[in-house]
């Protein structure tokens, strides 16, 4: 294990002076602007982004330091080979599939967690640790557009999911984690879950939202992040209807013709690539989907 005890050290790995650091980490509300996203529920979210010069710094710390640290299997998103797809497919064909939500999950993290889990005191001195975590944290949260935000978050999960699966393993349960978002399947009784997760949640400092618990059985739609996975992963059929009738519109009155029907506003080789790739994702869940390696051959004609 690689230790850091010397400001000389750091520098040469990160590749950035060490006043460039700390003059960045003491003037941190220059180097963020916020953006609001829109939620499906209603609402929106708040993200803070870093501008180019801190984002680089962060994305040397997020590639130098954390990508080093192993962080759970049962974490799904943001690391080497995860997906929605790989959050789903444990959840197949199951007679139960539950699904938990963490309430405000980066904006509970606190500044101590960050230091205490990301840059523990074993493998780094007390400034240096300081420094790093003041460059990864904004406004009493972990900021979501920070490429840090990611990995942080699963190593400070790291301990929970273990735990977690452990224990549903032990019940027969399968569980994934997706971000925030929990998802776990089986035969069993919901409220024996829900109660375990929120007492373990709670020794972190972390909530269930509970207005986004959903139990669905075998009879109705089980959906995990975003793939249908009642019998086998499928996509929403509604996904695929509107990626049909854009190609139907497209092969009928020509790629111009419909962007401009339908107010697109974008540009030919942007829109076709983008309808590209939303192609490829129903052909990533359904590989043998016939109509939609059509559709792909036809937008690579059009490319």
């Amino acid at each position: 294990m690689i230790v850091y005890k010397e400001i000389s050290s750091i520098e040469q790995d990160l590749e950035y002076d060490i006043r460039t650091l700390y003059s960045i980490s003491y003037s941190l509300h220059r180097h963020y602007h916020s953006i609001k996203i829109s939620k499906r529920q209603g609402g929106y979210r708040v993200l803070s982004i870093p501008d180019m010069p801190l984002k680089c710094i962060q994305k040397r710390i997020a590639d130098v330091l954390l990508s080093q640290i192993t962080i759970s299997p049962y974490a799904k998103a943001y690391r080497y080979g995860g997906s929605n797809i790989k959050n789903a497919t444990p959840h197949i064909n199951k007679d139960i599939v539950l699904k938990l939500d963490i309430r405000d999950f980066f904006n509970n993290i606190l500044y101590s967690t960050v230091k205490e889990k990301a840059f523990p005191k074993e493998k780094y001195s007390e400034n240096i640790r300081i420094l790093l975590s003041m460059l990864c944290y904004y406004n009493d949260a972990l900021p979501q557009g920070a490429p840090t935000s990611p990995f942080i978050s699963n190593i400070i999960m790291c301990e929970f999911d273990n735990a977690v699966g452990s224990w549903c393993g032990k019940h027969g349960v399968a569980y994934t984690r997706y971000c925030d978002d929990m998802t776990f399947s089986g035969n069993f009784n919901p409220n024996e879950v829900i109660k375990y997760v929120r007492f373990e949640l709670r020794k972190m400092g972390f909530f269930l939202n509970n207005k986004k618990t959903i139990v669905a059985h075998k009879s109705n739609k089980q959906i995990v992040t975003g793939i249908i996975v009642n019998k086998k992963l499928n996509i929403p059929r509604k996904y695929k209807k509107d990626i049909r009738q854009a190609i139907y519109y497209c092969k009928k009155f020509g790629v111009y013709n419909h962007m401009e029907s339908t107010n697109i506003n974008d540009t030919v080789e942007s829109y076709i690539l983008k309808l590209m790739g939303k192609v490829n994702y129903v052909l990533s869940v359904c590989p043998n989907d016939k109509e939609f390696m059509g559709y792909r051959n036809y937008l690579k004609s059009l490319i």
